[in-house]
């Protein structure tokens, strides 16, 4: 089906109204993601012209969040709605910083921003290190005792004090105030004084960071992302099934229901198609 069979024009032939944008496959989305990036460029931000398109752009590539929230579906479908919802976050800021004139596709660009944003509401919200759950809960039974404590006694409660209104032994209270500390960890972006008079900022990472050797690798994902947009369905399964959920051929057999070898010859020609797109564009 092509993008023309999915809309009506309005009196703006420039501009289509698509009847329904998360109904628009991805193929098609592309497309007219174009189309509506070119307009977005010239239009006034604010009018409803303007808002028609942005709004258009986020409801058509909703699929890339669904894509990237894929990949953590281990987590279960109450956190998934979750994950959904700060990936398209991520999509919106992609949609508002993207140009044309990257010469990038959109879905290149985006997925990074998905993602980020996701592995950035991990990073928030879970515990820094593995922490058993009887001690998560103790931690947040401990945090109750000192807010209760404090407020009568008018200081910080001792480990014993928090003994007694907790009906834990002291050595449990000190285990749980150890374990509380792996509940929050300093942000990448935390702002750090820097100079001898602690004027300026800068962030953690700027001090920490140590050169990333797969950098290199950032240009070649860019390319290939398009070339696996174009394999078909099966084929696009197949990568996804090998590389990203990292099944073994004798597993991937057993769910297309065809045998291993099969799934070997299959597997070397996407590679081998791939492996020529991307020689052809160095």
């Amino acid at each position: 089906m092509t993008p023309m069979t999915m809309v009506k024009h309005t009196q703006t032939p420039e501009l289509p109204e698509v009847a329904d944008p998360s109904q628009v496959p991805p193929k098609d989305a592309r497309e007219l993601s174009r189309l509506f990036f070119r307009q977005l460029a010239v239009l006034e931000e604010g009018t409803p012209r303007y808002s028609y398109a942005r709004n258009t752009l986020i409801e058509m590539n909703m699929s890339l969040v669904r894509f990237a929230a894929g990949r953590f579906r281990s987590r279960g479908p109450e956190e998934m709605d979750d994950i959904v919802q700060v990936g398209m976050i991520g999509l919106i800021k992609a949609i508002d910083r993207f140009e044309l004139s990257r010469e990038v596709e959109f879905t290149t660009f985006a997925i990074p921003y998905v993602v980020g944003e996701i592995k950035r509401f991990f990073r928030d919200t879970s515990w820094a290190v593995h922490v058993p759950r009887r001690l998560q809960e103790a931690r947040v039974h401990l945090a109750r005792a000192k807010e209760e404590l404090s407020s009568r006694l008018g200081r910080n409660p001792t480990v014993m004090e928090l003994s007694e209104l907790m009906s834990l032994s002291e050595d449990e209270v000190r285990e749980a105030q150890l374990a509380s500390n792996g509940y929050t960890s300093a942000s990448l972006d935390a702002a750090l004084g820097t100079g001898e008079d602690g004027g300026g900022e800068g962030a953690l990472q700027d001090f920490i960071g140590l050169e990333d050797a797969a950098l290199e690798l950032v240009e070649d994902f860019h390319t290939l992302a398009p070339l696996v947009a174009d394999l078909d369905e099966r084929d696009r399964q197949i990568i996804h099934m090998r590389f990203v959920e990292e099944l073994t051929q004798a597993q991937m057999g057993e769910r297309l229901g065809i045998s291993q070898m099969h799934v070997s010859r299959l597997l070397s020609r996407c590679l081998a198609r791939l492996r020529e797109g991307m020689l052809a564009t160095h």
